[in-house]
């Protein structure tokens, strides 16, 4: 999951990162703003979303956080001292300002509790820093007098960054997300937004572990043009010109109906498996079979036409588990960066962007190149997460036989 947060220095306390809880106060009479990114026990690294805006409009079901007003310092906070969604909300995002009504009492606290998406969101986020701080960090860094380059547009930083994160995105930094839904009956589910390609799709069992589930490969397909014809082939058109076409695919209707047990050669489902007439019956079934075609886990497709994740009939009301690539981008500027590839994107934007000038020399070109190269592989190299404990564990296999 991608998590929204500011790559700032740990400054929480343990009660903001683990619980995600302030207490703040003595307030003062009449008080009706607070800032919580005060020096003790924060600043917070989760930016407050309320439900509510200024005007006290409902505007969003996402908000993060709650508060109370507490009357001292060792209250604790219960549903008969918060305060409702629609009397507070966040005035100023970029400091942690909230407003609240009615106004607070002299020596009364306040006191904020994020939500637990927003708490699990903040769990680990100091491994990573924001695309906006890099381009930030690159222009610092590397533009400027007597530095790599003299002058560059803060625009032209941000496309070769968005670009280096794509490109990294696809093979160097984990950027598969996974999303769990479950097959209807029309036994397709919309791709994701942030799709790119797939990395697994499996359903889960009763036990919840996967079971690979595995792509037609030609099996069926998905026609990305329904046109219908005429008798001699030809499509037919509207009075308009343009080719009329079906609302629904004859091989797909067909594919959603297919019994998958003559694929799969189990063609004889008896309980009695074990006497003589069963085995005559199933005498050479089996021969000749398609090794990708000896699975019963289903099967699905990729449908462009329909922008969707299409399924085999057998699959219908299991739980999915869809494993993808994302190209790191679906939060634009907040998306994140782990820390570990910091310097190799900085190489990568580097040599993206000295690449199509003129007023660079080949020499200088070929080293940026060559630096982004390095630097990509070594970032390949700290993400592979390879541990000896767990290489020797599966090493210890080795000694079995293997029987044909």
């Amino acid at each position: 999951m991608t998590k929204t947060v500011a790559t700032i220095p740990i400054q929480e306390n343990d009660a903001v990162y683990y619980s995600g809880q302030m207490r703040l106060g003595p307030l003062s009479a009449g008080q009706n703003t607070v800032t919580f990114n005060p020096g003790n026990g924060g600043p917070l690294n989760t930016t407050l979303i309320s439900d509510y805006d200024s005007a006290f409009n409902y505007v969003t079901d996402t908000g993060n956080f709650d508060i109370h007003i507490l009357a001292d310092s060792t209250d604790p906070p219960t549903s008969a001292n918060k305060v409702p969604a629609d009397q507070f909300y966040v005035s100023d995002p970029t400091n942690n300002s909230v407003f609240f009504s009615p106004n607070a009492a002299a020596g009364e606290y306040i006191f904020l509790q994020l939500k637990t998406q927003a708490v699990e969101d903040n769990y680990g986020s100091y491994r990573y820093t924001s695309l906006d701080d890099v381009i930030n960090n690159f222009l610092l860094t590397y533009v400027g007098e007597g530095k790599t380059l003299l002058r560059i547009k803060r625009t032209d930083v941000l496309f070769h960054a968005r670009r280096a994160m794509q490109e990294l995105s696809y093979d160097t930094l984990p950027s598969a997300k996974s999303i769990e839904a479950t097959v209807p009956p029309s036994l397709s589910i919309p791709i994701p937004r942030d799709y790119v390609n797939y990395v697994k799709i499996s359903y889960v069992d009763e036990n919840g572990v996967l079971c690979v589930i595995y792509p037609l490969n030609g099996l069926s397909g998905n026609p990305t043009d329904l046109s219908i014809d005429d008798s001699n082939g030809v499509p037919l058109q509207s009075s308009f010109g343009n080719n009329i076409l079906a609302e629904q695919s004859l091989t797909e209707e067909a594919w959603a109906k297919a019994n998958l047990s003559n694929l799969s050669g189990s063609r004889f489902q008896q309980s009695n498996i074990n006497d003589v007439p069963w085995f005559r019956q199933a005498y050479g079934q089996r021969y000749g079979l398609n090794p990708e075609l000896s699975q019963t886990n289903g099967y699905f497709s990729i449908n462009e036409r329909l922008g969707s994740i299409t399924f085999s009939s057998n699959l219908s009301g299991r739980l999915l588990n869809v494993d993808y690539i994302s190209d790191g981008l679906s939060l634009d500027l907040n998306s994140l960066v782990p820390k570990m590839v910091e310097d190799a994107l900085y190489s990568v934007i580097m040599s993206m962007m000295v690449m199509p000038r003129r007023d660079v020399d080949p020499g200088t070109k070929a080293f940026w190149k060559r630096d982004a190269y390095v630097k990509t592989r070594n970032a390949k190299i700290r993400l592979s997460n390879l541990k000896l404990d767990e290489i020797v564990q599966v090493f210890r296999g080795q000694s079995k036989w293997i029987k044909y």
